[in-house]
């Protein structure tokens, strides 16, 4: 999404300062301002000072666990392992493949790999195996764990929270990937000692990265994901078909994951991505090639560069879920302003801001349907246009545009 439009979507979980910031850019500010909102962006939203080089450290730990001692082994996760070591070397990084890993192992992997990545440009974890949500803290399993109590969690499992740590001082991108969302056999013998207050639900539990990290789950938080009858997982397949495919950002190449896996589960499995990083485009095969006009396919657009375009359409097809008034909180130099997005049945939209300083009102077309989002302005803004994916949870919309993934809020009407 461009940078006007891209912070009323992404206000609350793409840093509050950015899309601030970003808004500013297209809506009048000073010299003095512009450069006082770049120093607030990069404090507040742990932006990088200066870009990183391009031929900066690429490190990752992969971790593939199946021979699990206590409950029956899972197939594939060594496999998966070994084939996404492969394809990580090819991609340049420098790889630590660990299989059938102990709690030992793990833990000692880590550590390593922590000091490693600390001021790389990249660093990535990926662990196959099985993983558990306990009173809202995640873990990562050892194939020696045992696990008889909810409490044992904290002595015989590496919590998510540790790789997520070890990936948070690079320069560029802190990448998590878990395909440990499996129905987990822990969970059903596990006895529960603080049953009032810790609960080992299905899966993985939603978590907010921080920073320049990307966590991505094999299937969203609270469901689970197949083991696969072939050589690798779906989720691993999937990656697979995708990681080496040069000129994709990274954002866009999980996209494509996920549609792979939905395809081939026919729906049962949903990956998700967490996080959000800086419109800084971020690719791992490589950049895409320059067109006959010096420009760059799938690149993204400077804030301030002047937007394509586009004809007037007639108004779009909407979900019904869509239909209402959806708001974020966005923190500025005056204080905090309220955005509001109202979506018509008629496939039209309104946006405007509190107060109507922060944000300047527009209007158009937009379309929800089938997990797809368009959206062109016709007044307020001029030759704006964006799209993406949606999922509606309830009160909340997750919206994913071109540069991220954020939250709408529902509010009364």
């Amino acid at each position: 999404m461009s940078g006007r439009a891209f912070s009323h979507f992404h206000g609350w979980t793409v840093a509050p300062a950015v899309a601030w910031f970003v808004h500013s850019i297209g809506f009048g500010m000073n010299r003095r301002d512009f450069v006082g909102g770049i120093a607030i962006a990069a404090a507040l939203a742990g932006v990088a000072a200066a870009p990183a080089a391009a031929d900066g450290r690429r490190v990752a730990l992969v971790i593939g666990n199946g021979g699990y001692r206590s409950v029956p082994a899972l197939s594939n996760p060594p496999s998966d392992a070994s084939d996404i070591a492969a394809a990580l070397k090819r991609l340049g990084f420098a790889v630590t493949l660990i299989t059938n890993a102990n709690f030992d192992e793990m833990r000692r992997g880590l550590i390593a790999f922590g000091r490693a990545a600390a001021g790389a440009d990249m660093a990535a974890v990926y662990f196959a195996g099985h993983g558990m949500e306990i009173n809202g803290d995640n873990w990562l399993i050892p194939v020696d764990a045992e696990l008889k109590r909810d409490t044992d969690a904290a002595n015989e499992a590496i919590g998510l929270q540790s790789a997520m740590l070890q990936v948070s001082n690079t320069t560029s991108l802190g990448l998590v990937i878990l395909d440990a969302c499996r129905n987990n056999p822990f969970a059903a013998k596990m006895s529960r000692s603080l049953a009032t207050r810790a609960t080992a639900g299905s899966g993985l539990g939603r978590i907010e990265p921080v920073g320049n990290v990307l966590v991505a789950y094999a299937a969203r938080d609270g469901t689970t994901a197949l083991d696969g009858d072939e050589r690798n997982s779906p989720f691993a397949a999937a990656l697979l078909r995708n990681i080496e495919t040069p000129g994709v950002e990274v954002t866009f190449m999980f996209r494509n994951v996920r549609d792979d896996v939905m395809e081939a589960t026919r729906n049962a499995q949903q990956p998700f991505v967490y996080g959000s990083l800086s419109r800084k485009a971020i690719y791992l095969a490589g950049p895409p090639a320059a067109d006959a006009g010096g420009k760059q396919a799938n690149a993204v657009p400077a804030a301030a560069a002047p937007l394509a375009s586009v004809p007037a359409t007639t108004a779009g097809v909407i979900d019904p879920a869509l239909v209402g008034t959806w708001e974020i909180m966005v923190p500025g130099g005056r204080g905090q302003s309220r955005w509001i997005w109202q979506i018509m049945a008629d496939g039209s939209y309104r946006f405007h801001a509190e107060p109507s300083r922060s944000a300047r009102a527009h209007e158009g077309t937009v379309t929800f349907a089938n997990g797809r989002w368009t959206l062109h302005a016709l007044r307020g803004l001029r030759n704006y246009s964006d799209g993406g994916s949606y999922e509606i949870h309830d009160a909340t919309a997750v919206i994913t545009g071109k540069l991220g993934t954020g939250y709408w809020k529902r509010t009364v009407d």
